[in-house]
């Protein structure tokens, strides 16, 4: 098991599985799921993904080792309605990280792409498996494109990084774990942890 940077969380992050190389933490996330191997607020971080997806199971472009990735599970066992908006929340929360990390302003476009300069930096990745109308499992899967020096020819014109934006690099371990940091409390607030 891998230890993230800064955790102050009882459960999120508390279990966290490192790959140098795997097709997608969220299948890795599922598959685990599907043999019940795996505990609540468990989190999966690669440093490679080589079929990484998106919304509507588009794939989701990053280059080599220098980017965000990672997934992280939740048995919530709550009505779907509290989720109303989560996927904006957790945007929202990723924007105020970078703010207050790095000082840095990243716009959020509708309902769950990061933006700089009108181009994509990062997205978000929820999905959810209900048993009526209560989520029994919530997946959040984070692409964010932060340290690449270079875009590939296929995307450059609709794809950045922070790096070539703001010209800093970006400590990715630290971000994940302020993020379980304030995820957890968000989850808490809201009553779904």
């Amino acid at each position: 098991m891998y230890k993230i940077k800064n955790l102050k969380t009882n459960y999120i992050g508390q279990k966290c599985f490192y790959y140098e190389q795997i097709d997608s933490t969220q299948k890795e996330i599922w598959r685990r799921v599907t043999n019940n191997k795996i505990d609540n607020g468990t989190i999966i971080v690669a440093k490679n993904q080589s079929f990484a997806i998106g919304t509507h199971g588009r794939n989701w472009y990053t280059e080599k080792a220098n980017n965000i990735a990672f997934s992280i599970i939740l048995f919530p066992d709550c009505n779907i309605d509290l989720l109303n908006n989560f996927t904006f929340e957790i945007a929202e929360t990723l924007v105020n990280i970078f703010k207050d990390l790095y000082g840095i302003e990243i716009d959020i476009k509708l309902p769950n792409d990061l933006i700089i300069a009108e181009k994509k930096v990062g997205g978000i990745l929820t999905e959810t498996k209900l048993q009526g109308n209560k989520v029994k499992v919530l997946v959040i899967g984070i692409g964010i494109n932060t340290n690449d020096k270079e875009t590939s020819d296929e995307i450059k014109n609709i794809s950045t990084s922070i790096k070539n934006e703001f010209n800093i690099k970006i400590d990715n371990y630290m971000v994940i774990g302020e993020f379980c940091n304030r995820l957890e409390n968000k989850l808490i607030y809201r009553r779904i942890l």
